[in-house]
């Protein structure tokens, strides 16, 4: 085994391996070189085995310590280390210069550093893994003058750079470490080991005597571990343990490493086994094992998660794309981008770019690459790979891996896809290996991924301005941050199915939902603490069935909420408002047994299982035959307490006002608009209640009244009437209804106890409790309460005219009647009855006058139906005679003409059909009101042949009236003494109250 100090995973591996094969195998012969080595770990690890010590030759080497000075600015403070080392080395003979540096932009900023310093006959190299291999290969190409060489590690065991006699030292290095606590690999910059040190150190004795500048103390170096740590002791591993159990080796915990990897790491990479599926998550007696799915992922040469990938696609679609990534993602990029052309090789990656995926991006460049070389000679491939910065030795490597993937795919009787998978199918497969790398956009420049980790798009990714919602990352690395690369933007719903195995849910809100006939909880599912589905209606009958049984017991079967139509429902709601009643009633809440009773009465007798609908149908379906009654209240098991005295001569259904009978209400709601006792009044009815009786309430509530009325009393009357119980008990033995109106009643009654007289205006009804007052609720046919008030007579003027329409709703047809010309309506009565819903409906029919005709109309009050009906009839009898008006001005005196004239309310001709309005008055005041078409025809002769004389004498009368009036008006103009004002004044009220427009 060669170069053992690097103590890579294959290398401590192998050592552990080979540690069980040897005494099985004595005619084997190992033999373990490296240049930097702990001789005695490798002599006790292999049962002491001998140490051969070989001697370089290698020429002196001075080691000079130059330390930075710790400062806030570390970068600016290494800087100028560098170049006060790289002057010191140019006072010393002629040489090239290693300095080593963490990583490429510290390279590039030292470099363009350094060119600015203008070094004469100097050359200055950048050396890193990412550089085109023209650019690398420039290092070993003739020079002349002197050449800096800026490198990473790499220069320190993996390549021999030629011609070094200096080395400067900064004393750090970017090293892969596994973080426990994040669980991702990080890069961060730490002091390298004393071994590393020497490393940097032997690259200058090769070619002549050297010296390497330490940008550090010598104390420093001392204090330093003597190796770096082994990648096993740094890294997850996943891998390493599936492929031990893949290969039989036993628990990696017994396995014979040279150093013991850290147990944190052991447990992550079994976890990352777990989530891949490659092992059992619950494990028995025998330890880890394989799952089917993890000996398919440990036969292909990949990391577990790509081979994940792989066998997903090759299961569900998209083999052939999945090969190509897991190839790509398995090497080195080979897309280039020198210092100098970097602007040219974005532009010419750039083609390739997808906007949602560095997957679909990688595909495209795979498809540009398999056209090219179809269409091109080996050769012009090559030349094109390096015309647009693509490293053609990495393509091939891609190439070979694909072909070898795709070999192994096929022997194990895979079929690749012959259509394009599409992007779902793609990114569904990659999600399969990234469960733990996915993250949600949690602010404008994060991303929250599981385990509460914080992460952040790569500069360099496809995604890094557009950043979706949801990605999935390939690769997380923390060096400044952490930065996820590779990414792709995915779907949260495709989550969930993949990581069945990892997800936990977690429930809330467990409620009954009456359409489902269920209950229903919403579900919350994470992925290590990252939530993927916030809020999701599920069915939680087989979650957790007690839970769902008590819901569903309180709120179907309780609450009524069930859904079907069941008979004891029925019978039990019908026993529960019996009981609600008298609460309503007697205005208190416990009677009635609590929720929890009535709750346990279903809990004892359903089952668990039947906590929904069609479960319960079930039940109940079989139970009934049995037993129909099973699940009936008794009557007797709803009452808390005895409610014996809450009667019906207390608390009466119903209200009696002549040979109406109205439905009460009770209601018990402090603070509400119907708190107490309210009568339930049908529109068409309204104008047919009386203010009366309502004063005195129902008998229960009637010594409370009595109580807050004597309360209510003004101090000075109050007092007499203390303590007012006492008094309110006298008052319910002596007065009742009959009496007549409740506060006479009780101002009577209390006068004859104490002598004292209350004043009416002494009751102050206004701070009486309002359940204490007759409220009042008007509804139409269809019970909707239209207006309410404690006020019966604000009902009447707000509803004055739905009643009017009501009762044109209730009217038969043909009762009311337009356009009448003649009487031709048959008779008209004085009163319209009609029974609807139990109840007699007053109307009463009223002709209307329209001026150029009549209506029958009927309303809800006789004397406005008498009073309408008188001017229908004036207007009838004018339409059927002919108008006096000639007779009048033939027949009146031109005196009587003339006085008319003085007329101070506008126009004569109004006066004169006042006149005429007045003369068929007074003969209808003879005759009495027609009710039918002969008694009407003998009015109208008779108005026929006496209007115009009647008529005459009115105007008469009206011209002397008029001639008065103008000669006390003209005298009240006068002076008049002072003493008479005042009597001036009541005079000429008098005379506008006598004569006004429409006096006549």
């Amino acid at each position: 085994i060669d170069e053992a100090h690097e103590r890579s995973l294959n290398i401590d591996f192998l050592l552990g391996y080979l540690k069980q094969l040897l005494p099985k195998r004595p005619d084997l012969k190992l033999i373990i070189t490296s240049a930097t080595i702990d001789p005695q770990r490798f002599s006790k690890h292999f049962f002491n085995a001998p140490v051969i010590e070989v001697s370089g030759r290698t020429y002196p080497v001075e080691t000079r310590y130059r330390a930075v000075s710790e400062q806030d600015d570390k970068d600016a403070d290494q800087l100028q280390g560098i170049f006060d080392a790289v002057e010191e080395l140019y006072r010393e003979p002629p040489g090239d210069i290693l300095i080593f540096l963490n990583g490429e932009r510290e390279i590039r900023d030292t470099a363009d550093a350094l060119e600015k310093l203008k070094l004469p006959h100097t050359e200055v190299l950048p050396l890193y893994a990412r550089l085109s291999a023209a650019e690398q290969n420039r290092i070993f190409q003739s020079h002349a003058g002197r050449r800096i060489v800026l490198a990473t590690n790499v220069a320190e065991t993996s390549l021999t750079v030629p011609g070094i006699r200096y080395v400067i030292d900064p004393g750090t290095a970017r090293l892969s470490r596994y973080s426990y606590r994040s669980k991702v690999q990080q890069l961060p910059i730490e002091a390298i080991s004393q071994a590393s040190a020497n490393q940097r150190k032997g690259r200058c004795g090769r070619v002549a005597a050297g010296i390497c500048i330490r940008l550090y103390s010598e104390e420093d170096f001392n204090s330093r571990p003597e190796f770096t740590d082994p990648e096993i002791l740094r890294t997850n591993l996943a891998s390493v343990i599936m492929q031990m159990l893949a290969l039989g080796l036993g628990d990696i915990a017994a396995f014979p490493f040279l150093q013991r990897p850290d147990s944190r790491f052991v447990n992550d990479g079994i976890k990352l086994l777990e989530e891949l599926g490659a092992i059992p998550a619950q494990r028995g007696k025998g330890g880890l094992k394989l799952t089917e799915l993890g000996r398919k992922l440990a036969s292909l040469p990949i990391d577990p998660r790509l081979a994940r990938m792989v066998l997903f696609a090759a299961e569900n679609g998209g083999l052939n794309e999945l090969l190509v990534l897991s190839a790509a993602l398995s090497i080195q990029d080979p897309r280039e981008r020198p210092l100098d052309k970097q602007q040219k090789a974005d532009q010419y990656h750039a083609r390739f770019a997808d906007p949602d995926s560095d997957f679909a991006s990688w595909l495209k460049l795979w498809q540009y690459l398999q056209e090219q070389q179809d269409a091109l000679s080996n050769n012009q491939f090559r030349r094109l790979c390096r015309q647009e910065f693509l490293n053609y030795l990495r393509v091939r490597e891609w190439q070979d891996l694909n072909t070898q993937l795709t070999q192994l795919m096929q022997e194990q009787g895979y079929q690749q896809n012959q259509q394009t998978a599409g992007y779902q199918a793609i990114h569904q497969a990659v999600l399969s290996g990234l469960l733990g790398q996915v993250g949600f956009k949690d602010s404008d420049a994060d991303y929250l991924g599981p385990r509460q980790t914080r992460f952040y798009v790569f500069p360099g990714s496809h995604l890094f301005k557009r950043k979706p919602k949801w990605v999935a990352a390939a690769e997380w690395v923390e060096t400044s941050k952490l930065y996820a690369r590779t990414l792709a933007k995915i779907e949260p719903e495709w989550i969930e199915p993949l990581a069945q195995h990892l997800v936990t849910r977690s429930y809330s809100e467990p409620h009954w939902e009456k359409k489902r006939g269920a209950v229903i909880a919403y579900e919350q599912v994470s992925l290590y603490g990252l939530v993927i589905v916030p809020k999701r209606a599920v069915l939680y009958s087989k979650i957790d069935p007690a839970v769902s049984h008590n819901i569903f017991v309180r709120e179907a079967l309780v609450n009524q909420e069930l859904g079907n139509n069941e008979a004891f429902l029925q019978h039990n709601q019908r026993l529960i408002d019996d009981v609600t009643a008298l609460e309503e009633k007697s205005r208190r809440r416990d009677i009635l047994v609590d929720e929890d009773t009535l709750a346990t009465f279903y809990a004892e007798r359903v089952p668990q299982w039947a906590n929904n609908r069609i479960d319960f149908a079930k039940w109940w379906k079989q139970k009934r035959s049995e037993d129909k009654t099973y699940l009936n209240f008794d009557p007797d098991s709803l009452l808390s307490r005895d409610a014996s005295d809450i009667t019906a001569d207390k608390f009466p259904e119903q209200w009696r006002q002549g040979n109406l009978t109205l439905p009460l209400e009770y209601h018990f709601a402090p603070g509400e608009i119907d708190d107490g006792v309210s009568l339930i009044i049908p529109l068409a009815l309204l104008n047919q209640i009386e203010d009366q009786g309502f004063d005195w309430l129902i008998p229960a509530l009637r010594h409370e009244l009595l109580v807050a009325l004597i309360k209510a009393l003004p101090k000075q009357y109050r007092r007499n009437f203390v303590p007012a119980p006492n008094y309110a008990d006298a008052l319910m033995q002596t007065i009742s209804p009959q009496d007549g109106k409740l506060l006479d009643a009780v101002s009577n009654r209390l006068k004859r106890m104490s002598g004292v007289t209350i004043p009416e205006d002494a009751w102050e009804l206004s701070s009486i409790p309002v359940h204490l007052k007759m409220n009042f609720k008007v509804v139409n046919d269809s019970g909707k309460v239209l207006q309410q008030s404690r006020s019966l007579s604000i009902l009447k003027q707000g509803l004055q005219g739905e009643v009017q329409q009501s009762l044109s709703q209730v009217a038969e047809q043909g009762i009311e009647q337009e356009q009448l010309t003649q009487w031709s309506f048959g008779a008209l009565p004085r009163e319209y009855v009609k029974l609807q819903a139990g109840y007699e409906i007053k109307a009463f029919p009223a002709l209307v006058d329209e001026r150029d005709s009549v209506a029958i109309r009927l309303l809800d009050n006789p004397q406005e139906a008498l009073a309408s009906t008188k001017t229908g009839l004036r207007r009838l009898l004018l339409l059927n005679i002919p108008s006096p008006v000639k007779y009048l001005q033939e027949s009146l005196p031109n005196k009587a003409k003339l006085g008319l004239y003085f007329n101070p309310f506008g126009r004569v001709l109004e006066l004169i059909d006042d006149c005429i309005a007045a003369g068929i008055d007074s003969l209808v005041e003879q005759t009495g009101l027609p009710d039918d078409e002969q008694s009407f025809t003998a009015l109208r002769e008779q108005v026929r042949a006496e209007l115009g004389d009647t008529v005459v004498l009115i105007a008469l009368k009206v011209e002397q009236i008029l001639t008065l009036c103008h000669d006390i008006q003209k005298r009240l103009k006068g002076r008049v003494d002072l003493a008479y004002v005042q009597s001036q004044g009541d005079v000429k009220q008098q005379l506008s109250e006598l004569i006004f427009k429409g006096f006549v």
